[in-house]
């Protein structure tokens, strides 16, 4: 036998091997598989995002996000993520501040109409300061929840609130088994 015959069977024998391993039969059912549960999802980004509401031409509140993430599952809700965190700032009718809502993150589930923020979520009016790890906005209710967090007041007055809740403007609080210090004027005596 030849030199160029030995070598084209030793080549032919080392490929054969090859061959077998790359036709598994059982190849082409898990990716049949791993296709049928893969699901897609688009997002779209906006960068420095600035969000206007207002009711009746009148201005209620401004949010601004550094970046904003536009999320379409294919299957399930739609929803808006601010992994960079939010600031909304709140007006009155005649445009001066009224309070503030600050989050390292937040995401706003549209179908649901409810926006959670969260992390070092920080909420300040003239009346009082929240701060809290979860608050959620529901927004067909038009009332604010979080599940525990500390309210301060400008006297000084620290309470631990479990179960907070007030309405969308902030008028009012609410919340169960409450403790912390506060301070009265006055004697007490009387």
């Amino acid at each position: 036998m030849n030199i160029a015959g030995i070598l084209s069977r030793i080549v032919i024998l080392c490929f054969v091997p090859l061959f077998l391993s790359s036709c598994n039969g059982d190849d082409l059912k898990k990716a049949a598989t791993i296709s049928s549960k893969k699901l897609t999802l688009s997002k779209d980004r906006s960068l420095k995002v600035e969000i206007v509401f207002s009711d009746s031409a009148v201005v209620k509140a401004k949010g601004f996000a550094p970046i904003l993430d536009q999320v379409n599952p294919s299957s399930g809700s739609k929803y808006q993520e601010m992994p960079k965190g939010v600031k909304i700032t709140f007006f009155d009718p005649k445009q001066n501040v009224t309070g503030t809502i600050t989050s390292d993150y937040a995401i706003r589930k549209e179908t649901e109409q409810v926006t959670i923020f969260k992390k070092n979520v920080v909420v300040v009016r003239d009346d009082l300061t929240f701060n809290t790890e979860e608050l959620t906005w529901n927004q067909q209710k038009k009332m604010y929840y979080s599940p525990k967090g500390i309210v301060t007041r400008p006297d000084g007055t620290v309470l631990n609130a479990v179960n907070f809740t007030a309405p969308e403007d902030f008028s009012s609080v609410a919340f169960e088994q409450g403790s912390g210090e506060t301070y009265v004027k006055g004697d007490l005596g009387q």
